[in-house]
């Protein structure tokens, strides 16, 4: 089963849950601030799909900004990063999709369509 992480009011999100629906994919949506991934699952997220961490946050989010991750994310170690994001979803590049072996973040239509049908 498909793992989407999102925000229920993301218009990103929206769309590719819709897309989805629209196509018959089974998915579990899972609110990214109440139910974030903790570390340890963001680390095997990682081992398991090939995804840089630093791919996993989201850049253009006000949180981003107001931590200043923008200069000091590079030079962080791993387990600072994997902690930083499961501390708060809104970190979490979203919509946040897995299967376990493969991973999409953010939407892209062409995306989906050669991943998830």
């Amino acid at each position: 089963m498909l793992k989407f992480y999102q925000l229920p009011n993301c218009s990103t999100c929206r769309k590719a849950a819709q897309f989805l629906q629209e196509h018959g994919v089974s998915f579990e949506p899972i609110h990214i601030v109440e139910l974030t991934p903790t570390a340890a699952e963001f680390r095997k997220l990682i081992e398991d799909t090939g995804v840089e961490v630093d791919q996993l946050f989201n850049r253009q989010g006000t949180k981003f900004r107001e931590l200043g991750l923008k200069d000091k994310l590079e030079a962080l170690p791993l387990d600072e990063k994997l902690n930083l994001l499961a501390s708060d979803g809104m970190l979490v590049k979203r919509p946040l999709a897995t299967n376990g072996k493969q991973i999409t973040l953010g939407f892209m239509e062409e995306q989906y369509r050669q991943i998830w049908l």
